[in-house]
C-alpha cells in the first residue's frame, strides 16, 4: 500500500523535521516542507547537506542531493496539495499543535496518513476535535531521525488498521525499524526507558557513588554496547544460561528485586542541578561531542547492517 507514497508532506521543520526530510529526499521522496519560521529553507537545505554523506554511507543516498524534489510550501493547504503522507513535527505545545493538526487533517486528502512525530502527546490529545481522528496515528522517531532506526508507530483499537498498515511499510521502505504500540502512553516506550536509567544516573550522582563521567561510561562501555545489539529481556535470556530468561530469573531475580527497592527517586533541585552542571562542565565541548557520537553511530550501524567501507 505504501509503494503510492511519493510525495511526502513535512509539516514543523526544526531539527526533527529537517532531519526527516533529508531521510525521504534521501529514498527517492518529492519532499513539500511547511513552517512559519524564518530561514527555514536554509536550515533545512543545511540539514540535509550535513545529512547527506552519513545518508550514502549507510547506502541510503547516492550524492548529491535532488534539490528539485524538495520544495518549501507558504500554507498548510499549499503543502497537502497533493501529499501522499504527512509528518508532522511541530512544536509540542497543545495550543500550537491541536490548531495545526485540523487545518492538516481538513486540507488533505481523507486517504492519507498522518503521523505525528511527538515525543509526549498521546493519541487522544492529538485527535482532538479532528474529523478524520482514524487516520492520525503516532510515527515517533528517535533523534536524529535520518540516522537512528527506531520508529515509535502508535496505533491502537480506534486507529484505521489500513493507516496502521501504511505507516508501518512506508517507514520500514524508509529503511527504519517501525514498533507498534497498541497502547498510547506518555512518553511511549524508549523515552519511558531512558527516564528510569536517566533517573537513576542521577540518584548515583547526588548519593556522590561516582562522577558524572563515571556514571555515564558505565553506561555507554558497559550495557549500552550489549542494548545496540539486544534488548534487556534478549540479553537477559543469554545470560540465564540454558535455561535462558526463566534461569536467569532463578538465580539473579531476588538481586534485582533489591536493586529495584533501593532505587532512586530524584527531582530537579538547585542542588541536584549544579551538580549536573559541574559533571557537565567536565565533558569535551558540547559540539565535539556531538561530532565524536554521529561519526561512530554511522559505522554502529553500518556494522549492524552489514555494510563495509
Amino acid at each position: 500500500m505504501d509503494q503510492a507514497i511519493s510525495r511526502v508532506a513535512v509539516v514543523g521543520a526544526g531539527t526533527i523535521g529537517a532531519s526527516w526530510a533529508a531521510l525521504f529526499l534521501a529514498n527517492g521522496c518529492a519532499v513539500t516542507v511547511f513552517d512559519t519560521a524564518p530561514g527555514t529553507a536554509s536550515l533545512v537545505t543545511t540539514v540535509i547537506d550535513a545529512a547527506w554523506p552519513a545518508l550514502v554511507r549507510l547506502g541510503q543516498a547516492s550524492a548529491p542531493p535532488d534539490y528539485s524534489r524538495l520544495r518549501f510550501a507558504a500554507t498548510v493547504v499549499e503543502a497537502m496539495d497533493g501529499a501522499d503522507f504527512v509528518q508532522e513535527s511541530g512544536p509540542e505545545n497543545a495550543a500550537l499543535k491541536e490548531p495545526l493538526l485540523a487545518a492538516i487533517d481538513d486540507a488533505l486528502a481523507a486517504d492519507k496518513v498522518i503521523a505525528s512525530s511527538t515525543s509526549g502527546f498521546t493519541l487522544a490529545m492529538l485527535r482532538k476535535g479532528l474529523a478524520r481522528p482514524e487516520r492520525v496515528l503516532i510515527g515517533h522517531p528517535f533523534n536524529p531521525p535520518h540516522l537512528l532506526p527506531l520508529v515509535e508507530v502508535v496505533a491502537d483499537a480506534a486507529t484505521s488498521p489500513a493507516a496502521l498498515a501504511t505507516a508501518m511499510a512506508f517507514y520500514r521502505r524508509m529503511g527504519k525499524t517501525p514498533i507498534h504500540l497498541t497502547k498510547s502512553v506518555p512518553g511511549h516506550i524508549a523515552n519511558r526507558l531512558q527516564a528510569a536509567i536517566w533517573r537513576e544516573a542521577i540518584h548515583l550522582i547526588d548519593q556522590g557513588v561516582a562522577s558524572l563521567e563515571d556514571i555515564d561510561s558505565a553506561v555507554a562501555l558497559g550495557p549500552g554496547l550489549r542494548w545496540a545489539i539486544l534488548g534487556p529481556n534478549a540479553t537477559f535470556h543469554l545470560g540465564g544460561g540454558p535455561n535462558g530468561l526463566a534461569g536467569f530469573i532463578d538465580k539473579l531475580g531476588p538481586a534485582f528485586e533489591s536493586y529495584w527497592d533501593d532505587l532512586g527517586s530524584p527531582r530537579f533541585t538547585p542542588e541536584i542541578r549544579a551538580k549536573l552542571a559541574e559533571g557537565i562542565a567536565a565533558l569535551p565541548d558540547r559540539d565535539v561531542l556531538q561530532a565524536d557520537r554521529d561519526r561512530k553511530l554511522v559505522e554502529v550501524l553500518a556494522l549492524l547492517h552489514g555494510r563495509k567501507n
